[in-house]
């Protein structure tokens, strides 16, 4: 039977996304202290259900720019992004955090949007599983059904998120970080260019930067009113601007469609039918599909899987230095520790690795001579169970069941460009199917404009109802 949970009701928040909280703040008819004081009762009530939340302090942290696009917006931030006063423990027991000393510097980008900080949601340990879970400690749980994923690694955010604790939630992503919680938890979840943000000291310390930094929301508008705040705040010149999306576009696109997982694993056929019917939906619009072959070729799945396995390595030999000098390698949990012995054998191969990887953005920006946009699914199969992908199951099943689930993702992150998913269908369980939507590098507004058309098109689901 389905376990269900989720927070909504006739209070501050209501039914209400981001954007029209705003509003009410705006006109006076709500004070951002009571939207964060029925935030906080919300999370009350489903966080022991749900085991999203790190910490949560007595005092949420009140933006003072009453400008701000989003101000008085309640949110939590990812545990792997400083907060001044709190740690950041990166989803890990290998040390004992310190109270950070000041924001990061995505931090202060984020709060620049005027939103409302709560405290900070769960991860996986440094975000290398797809799954919110742990060695020897309670899952983050899925609010659509208790006994399955919220996706990883941004899960904690999406599972209050799509639970209607807070209307928007910090995330990052460095293989699918936000676009697959998205998924998972029926949510819009847009990875944005690499450059598009600030980025935190993770991915400037990186030998290919892959993680981008962005939100997980219930609407379209909310995803495009943070990325205009975040604009506002501080824009990379080297980019176009995005500004403030505000609907769909006129303009009919041509968009490639890839299907089959570039891994060679198998398509669960309840994606391919919420797939198939998405580029049905894109045609009644007005828009031309065709079938177009990976701008990279199969080889890639083996290099970014060995990338993986590196960065996790490092992680084990300069935890000292970079995170604590009571850092511990050997409290790593079993899945990182393995995914850094599992290098171990793929030492020889890194430089050509980082070499072929490192090329591949000039070839995903060539894909996008004769199209606009990309369509796909998130993932090749469906949100698995609790327990499927633990990081205390046996290394070797769980390694390749993350390679055949997460196949479409990777690319963007290596290539740094913008993927957003959309929760278009769902499973026959009930849970939310998402879609992915790939644009060329700069060009999140063509992905935000198709979203507005789409979710006009298709209204998505709602787990109050």
């Amino acid at each position: 039977m389905t376990a269900r949970v989720h927070a909504f009701g006739d209070d501050a928040l209501g039914d209400h996304d981001g954007v029209a909280l705003a509003a009410l703040i705006r006109r006076g008819e709500l004070s951002a202290a009571e939207v964060a004081k029925a935030a906080r009762e919300r999370a009350a009530r489903v966080d022991p259900a749900l085991n999203a939340i790190v910490v949560q302090p007595d005092t949420p942290r009140l933006a003072t720019d009453r400008d701000a696009l989003l101000y008085g917006v309640p949110t939590y931030v990812k545990d792997n992004t400083d907060l001044a006063g709190l740690p950041t423990q990166h989803g890990s027991v290998a040390w004992r955090a310190r109270a950070a000393k000041s924001d990061g510097p995505y931090a202060k980008q984020f709060l620049g949007s005027g939103m409302t900080v709560l405290g900070k949601t769960t991860l996986p340990e440094f975000g290398l599983n797809a799954t919110t879970e742990f060695a020897g400690a309670d899952p983050t749980r899925n609010p659509w059904d208790t006994g399955f994923s919220s996706g990883a690694s941004s899960g904690g955010s999406a599972a209050l998120v799509a639970a209607g604790v807070v209307p928007i939630a910090h995330g990052n992503d460095g293989g699918g970080s936000i676009r697959i919680p998205a998924a998972c938890c029926g949510l819009v979840g847009l990875k944005p260019t690499r450059g598009r943000h600030i980025d935190g000291p993770q991915a400037r310390s990186m030998p290919i930067n892959l993680v981008s930094e962005g939100v997980l929301t219930r609407t379209v508008r909310d995803t495009a009113t943070y990325f205009a705040a975040a604009e506002r705040f501080w824009r990379n010149p080297a980019l176009p601007p995005v500004g403030l999306v505000e609907g769909p576009a006129e303009r009919r696109l041509r968009i490639g469609i890839l299907s089959e997982p570039i891994t060679g694993a198998p398509l669960d056929p309840q994606i391919r039918t919420v797939l198939d019917d998405t580029v049905k939906l894109l045609e009644s619009l007005g828009h031309e599909v065709r079938p177009i072959a990976y701008p990279v070729d199969p080889g890639f799945a083996d290099d970014f899987a060995t990338y993986w396995e590196m960065l996790a390595a490092l992680l084990g030999l300069t935890g000292k230095l970079t995170l604590d000098r009571g850092f511990d390698a050997a409290k790593l949990d079993p899945f990182t520790q393995g995914l850094a012995a599992r290098f171990r054998g793929s030492v020889l191969r890194s430089p050509a690795v980082l070499y072929r990887l490192s090329r591949l953005r000039r070839a995903y920006a060539e894909s996008f001579r004769d199209i606009e946009l990309v369509v796909s699914p998130v993932l090749a199969s469906l949100t698995p169970k609790l327990g499927y992908l633990a990081p205390d199951q046996p290394f070797d099943e769980v390694f390749d069941r993350l390679l055949a689930y997460v196949t479409y993702t990777p690319l963007a992150n290596v290539t740094g460009a913008p993927a957003l998913s959309l929760p278009l269908g769902a499973s026959a369980a009930g849970l939310p199917i998402g879609i992915m939507f790939s644009a060329a590098h700069g060009d999140e507004r063509t992905l935000l404009e198709m979203a507005y058309a789409l979710e006009s098109a298709r209204p998505f689901r709602r787990i109050q109802d």
